[in-house]
């Protein structure tokens, strides 16, 4: 039977319904009919790159109405204006691929809609641990239907009632600071079809299975808050399972879970949930139809491991002596461990993962080894960045190799761990067979050079050879989105020394630092959202942000509602009147960080959710009001004024709580009013109008133009937020750039005002300042850090030293090289043609540009090229789009799209000239436009 869907009738007059549905339907009917004769001539490509709940084939999907999407491509490059028009989705319960002979478990039907993501199932009722499989056609404008799409499947989370176990002190002897070792062996007596594995080992695991690795993540599970939410990961291991004798193995190391109290080494707060713990569950489905749940129960056996330290900050020692050879395959005899003890574990709800997996993700070889002093040898590996050293070692057993990481080197080229946090350092005593190979586990740090020292060399044979070190670069899996080049070669070198600082610090949640604290401190979290939303794709990490802010949200009593700076909150800092522990240019990562996902991805469900996290630190702010003035917190952290670098210099306290409060505000009336709630989004516009005055009457000079005293920040943030009066937006601005100018183009804003400096810039058009500012290669700038060799941006504008080599915070400028220079602009909260805007600012100075950003929406490129006769810009418009393209130029006669007049060409839908820019109205497709000078 034929189903039709429309998506929605609002433009539909009732006269012309029934019209119009018949139209439709006759039209689809025909192309389901013809589908197999039509297939080829569509404008689309099959869709492909199907994804559930973003992510692909997902083996534990805990949502009964799963996100379904997928991607879409015009069956030429040379088509224009191609777009879907419909989509049916058919979901099947057999987990073979399903064929046409078989009936879907769910059909959406023909759904009238050019919609390709956020679509959720709905069928029946989801059964746990089941697979389901899924496939999508869609039709073209001309209602031309593609073929089906490849099969692509999720499976359903189990209905978790494993037992925790942990290793039975009174057996291992208590205070040992061995980690401990698990195993179970088991039976396969069937052909085993497939085999899945659930795990949660706290604080972080390594799940071994018939003596191999399970997969390649690292540092699993994600950290969170353990007494409300604990991760659990989830594997196919079908192919690590024999006939007959099977062994589970783990090995745990303490992670955030527990930091203990290490005297000798670095530690930056103490605190621990419980001791190290797991708990697991292997699925096995076996020829038949039956299945076998093999899980943590008192038949489990452990020892102590081979690990003797394990600290996320203080580093981890390995004795290769201890590690019993055998003891995670089958044969092992077992005959001298211990029982565990069944624990209850730490309170915290099962939850599958929500961040991407943290993985061995770059290598850095040595680019030089030195030797400061006999036994002693220093690698330099060429890149600051978070993760971990890997030898290669040959030796005599017991002979000890201690690992110093670092990233910065002291006058006598010894490593110096001066701005990373101290003492910290990883070492492996060796087996004594052959050739050994370790790398830590369980704990990262971040480094460039590795500082190796080795035993005593006084006898003629050296009783430790180091064959090789290398450095391992761990962070998330997030997939890449984004690219970036210019002419400009330091401009280019900026890019990536905020690249590789985005990289160090995501893991399982944004870290400031990847040695020093590692701590979730959330303003980052939506000061760099724009930015660093282009170059991946961290919708799921922003999820586990979410999930981290609403466990840490104060749940009642006089602060209910509160979000502190760090999440999930393993440490509070009590020092200066609490201002370490509650600001709003912080906590409102818990408003603002879900809209910026919500713009760039549009996932309406995603921003319900976060619905009542907003509007309750909305109104705990408004607690801390006076007379509409928010005047607590750290204000513009690490601004340059007089002094050392820390809470604001230049700018008074209450101006940037209180427009961030404002923004917090206006987000809500937004998402209230998307989210169908009208009367609260209009209280909402009235309380954001009442704040706008209060701003202005207590921080607005207008004899002089300016806002408080006139600091960058100051300056910046009322032009960004629309706080200025009607009339004084230019002056405004003006007064930004001649402060910017007085102080020789340098930047004096800090962590939290750079962000609105670069979008007060780039949207008053002032790329040529931005420029200016970023070519600075004295202090403070990022050529100024780059000149001191940094490899990764610096905590401190002017790369101090004693300062982390390797924090993101300062990074907005990578907004400008996205949505200025290439001139990409994506808000999926705007209408039409206003959600995809191409506005490249050719600025003089450059000569070309290459960016491109994989959206939700597909492939965005733009790229251009200044020559003697004008200017070029190449342009790629994803298919199911349309855009603005806004070019500078002096009249619609010097501009050529494909070297037709910009109005005669295809896909061009009307072009105008409006103050001295060229505005065309585009469909998809790929266009080369030429503005003669």
């Amino acid at each position: 039977m034929l189903i039709v869907k429309t998506s929605s009738r609002r433009n539909l007059q009732p006269g012309w319904k029934w019209c119009a549905t018949f139209a439709l339907t006759t039209l689809i009917a025909c192309a389901t009919v013809c589908a197999a004769a039509t297939a080829d001539s569509s404008h689309l490509r099959t869709p492909i790159l199907l994804r559930c709940d973003h992510q692909t084939s997902p083996l534990a999907v805990a949502d009964g109405h799963p996100e379904l999407s997928w991607t879409l491509e015009a069956a030429s490059p040379a088509l224009h204006g191609v777009a879907q028009s419909a989509y049916q989705i058919q979901v099947f319960k057999d987990s073979r691929v399903p064929s046409s002979s078989k009936s879907p478990l769910w059909d959406s039907g023909i759904v009238r809609s050019g919609v390709t993501s956020g679509i959720g199932y709905d069928g029946p009722a989801l059964m746990a641990l089941q697979e389901y499989v899924w496939k999508v056609r869609v039709w073209d404008g001309q209602g031309h239907a593609t073929a089906w799409s490849d099969p692509a499947r999720w499976t359903q989370a189990p209905d978790w009632r494993a037992r925790w176990i942990a290793e039975d002190q009174a057996e291992s002897g208590p205070g040992s600071a061995r980690m401990p070792l698990f195993r179970k062996g088991f039976t396969v007596g069937s052909r085993v079809q497939r085999a899945i594995l659930y795990a949660s080992g706290l604080g972080q695991d390594e799940l071994r299975l018939n003596g191999r690795k399970v997969g390649n993540d690292e540092l699993t599970p994600g950290w969170s808050d353990y007494r409300k939410t604990v991760y659990y990961d989830t594997y196919d291991v079908t192919a690590l399972l024999r006939p007959g004798s099977n062994v589970l193995g783990v090995m745990l190391g303490n992670g955030m879970y527990r930091v203990l109290r290490t005297p000798g080494r670095y530690t930056k707060f103490v605190g621990s949930f419980g001791p190290p713990e797991c708990a697991l569950l292997l699925h096995l489905e076996l020829a038949g139809g039956a299945s076998v749940d093999i899980s943590t129960d008192a038949t489990w056996k452990s020892t102590p491991g081979p690990i003797t330290f394990s600290s996320t900050y203080g580093g981890e020692d390995y004795d290769a002596r201890l590690a019993p050879a055998g003891w995670d395959s089958p044969g092992y005899n077992d005959a001298d461990w211990h029982p565990v003890k069944l624990v209850d574990g730490p309170g915290g709800a099962l939850r599958p993962e929500l961040a991407p997996p943290i993985r061995v993700m770059h290598t850095y070889l040595p680019v030089k080894v030195t030797h400061p002093s006999a036994g002693v040898a220093v690698y330099d590996l060429g890149q600051n960045f978070a993760g971990w050293p890997e030898i290669t070692v040959q030796g005599v057993a017991g002979a000890e190799v201690k690992l110093i990481p670092g990233e910065l080197l002291n006058p006598d080229g010894t490593v110096s761990q001066r701005s990373s946090g101290s003492p910290q350092w990883f070492t492996y005593t060796l087996r004594g067979t052959g050739v050994e190979s370790w790398h830590p586990r369980f704990s990262y740090y971040g480094f460039r050079y590795v500082q190796v020292e080795t035993p005593d060399h006084g006898s003629a044979q050296d009783p430790v050879r180091i064959v090789s070190l290398l450095g391992q670069a761990v962070h998330t899996s997030s997939p890449p989105t984004g690219s970036f080049t210019s002419s400009d070669v330091l401009l280019n070198r900026i890019h990536t020394l905020i690249l590789r600082a985005i990289e160090n610090n995501a893991v399982s949640l944004f870290t400031d630092c990847p040695h020093r604290e590692k701590l979730g401190w959330l303003e980052e979290t939506h000061l760099l959202a724009s930015a660093m939303l282009y170059d991946f794709d961290f919708a799921r990490l922003y999820a586990a942000t979410a999930r981290n802010i609403a466990d840490a949200q104060a749940a009642s009593g006089p602060e209910a509602g509160r979000v502190p700076e760090i999440a999930p909150q393993y440490v509070v800092f009590g020092v200066d009147n609490g201002a370490f522990d509650d600001s709003p240019e912080w906590g409102s990562a818990a408003v603002l960080a879900p809209w910026y996902v919500y713009q760039r991805y549009g996932d309406r469900r995603f921003l319900a959710a976060q619905l009542d996290v907003m509007r309750r630190y909305v109104a705990y702010l408004g607690t801390r009001a006076h007379n509409g003035i928010i005047a607590y917190g750290l204000g513009d952290w690490f601004d340059i004024g007089p002094g050392e670098p820390g809470m604001s210099k230049l700018t008074t306290a209450g101006v940037t709580a209180t427009a961030i409060y404002y923004q917090d505000i206006k987000v809500l009336e937004a998402v209230t009013a998307l989210l169908g709630r009208m009367d609260e989004s209009r209280e909402y516009a009235r309380l954001a109008a009442s704040e706008r005055d209060a701003f202005n009457a207590r921080f607005f000079d207008a004899a002089r133009h300016r806002y408080d005293r006139g600091s960058q920040t100051a300056q910046a943030m009322p032009l960004v937020l629309g706080l200025v009066p009607e009339g004084e937006h230019r002056n405004v601005l003006e007064a930004l750039v001649s402060d910017i100018h007085n102080h020789h183009d340098h930047v004096t804003a800090g962590d939290v005002g750079f962000h609105y400096v670069v979008e007060a810039l780039l949207d008053g058009g002032r790329s040529d300042v931005l420029l200016a500012m970023l070519n600075r290669t004295d202090a403070p700038s990022y050529g100024y850090q780059l000149a001191q060799g940094a490899t990764s941006l610096t905590e401190a504008w002017d790369a101090n030293p004693s300062s982390s080599q390797d924090h993101f915070m300062l990074g907005h400028a990578e907004e400008w090289f996205y949505r200025g220079l290439g001139g990409i602009n994506v808000d999926l909260a705007a209408d039409g043609d206003k959600r995809l805007v191409v506005r490249p600012a050719a600025v003089k100075g450059i000569t070309s540009v290459d960016c491109s950003y994989r959206s939700s929406l597909g492939l965005i490129g733009s790229n251009w090229r200044r020559t003697e006769d004008g200017v070029t810009y190449d342009i790629t418009i994803p298919v199911n789009a349309t855009a603005t393209i806004d070019v500078a130029a002096s009249s619609i006669t010097t501009a050529s799209v494909d070297g037709l007049p910009a109005v005669k060409a295809p896909g061009v839908r009307s072009a105008v000239l409006v103050d001295g820019h060229l505005r065309l109205v585009v469909g998809s497709g790929h266009y080369l436009l030429r503005i003669a000078q």
